[in-house]
């Protein structure tokens, strides 16, 4: 699963990379170096007029939902299942997005039972790009809440020590394809792909990460780690 990343390029930057009109940049969210479920996050996603870089929150809440609370239990969906699930059948088929990230947290199992939690990221410094589904719920106000979740698959055989999951990162020459609603489904099965080896690196990083207040770059910033003996 993915379930804290980081995001800490500026609106700027973001438009930039992702090509996007200057009025069609809405976000104003600022760098967050340990983004939690629930969370506003940054994503680019297509309405119909082309890509715009918006603000939603992390946790997908369908249209159809009684209440937002389910989307606290819908940060990810599985691309292996997602064209089954009710919560998210339509939005693969229509409101897919991109959600840019730096890295993203896993936490390794040691010998001792204690997690070492690792930061997967580019050694080139580049973005990566999430796939994710976006979708908005109204309330009886009639207020809209934007929501989106991650798609996972199976992680890359490099990945497998730290977690048998990760996001599925989407190669820059899918983006458009990816985001573009005129896409059928064969289009879309052709570029929603597991990550590939060699894609990001794991590195060591301190235990702050796991408080959720807990933030800035020094997240990120790598550990030595020592060696365990086995306990058996």
């Amino acid at each position: 699963m993915c379930g804290r990343y980081a995001s800490a390029r500026s609106v700027q930057d973001l438009a930039v990379a992702f090509g996007i009109r200057e009025d069609h940049v809405e976000s104003t969210l600022a760098a967050d170096w340990n983004v939690a479920p629930t969370k506003p996050i940054s994503a680019v996603l297509d309405r119909g007029a082309g890509p715009v870089l918006t603000s939603v929150r992390w946790g997908l809440v369908p249209s159809w939902a009684d209440d937002p609370s389910i989307g606290a239990r819908l940060i990810n969906a599985r691309l292996e299942t997602a064209w089954e699930k009710p919560a998210f059948r339509d939005a693969l088929s229509q409101r897919r997005c991109l959600i840019p990230a730096d890295g993203w947290y896993e936490w390794a199992a040691r010998p001792d039972g204690s997690r070492q939690p690792y930061f997967l990221t580019r050694d080139d410094g580049e973005l990566l790009a999430f796939a994710g589904l976006w979708d908005v719920w109204r309330d009886a106000e009639g207020r809209l809440l934007p929501t989106a979740t991650v798609l996972t698959g199976e992680a890359p055989s490099d990945l497998r020590d730290v977690h048998d999951r990760a996001p599925v990162v989407m190669p820059r020459e899918t983006w458009a394809q990816w985001l573009d609603r005129r896409s059928g489904e064969d289009d879309v099965r052709a570029v929603l792909r597991p990550t590939s080896a060699g894609v990001v690196q794991p590195r060591p990083v301190g235990p702050a990460v796991g408080d959720v207040r807990a933030n800035g770059p020094q997240l990120v910033e790598p550990v030595a780690v020592t060696e365990q003996p086995p306990l058996f």
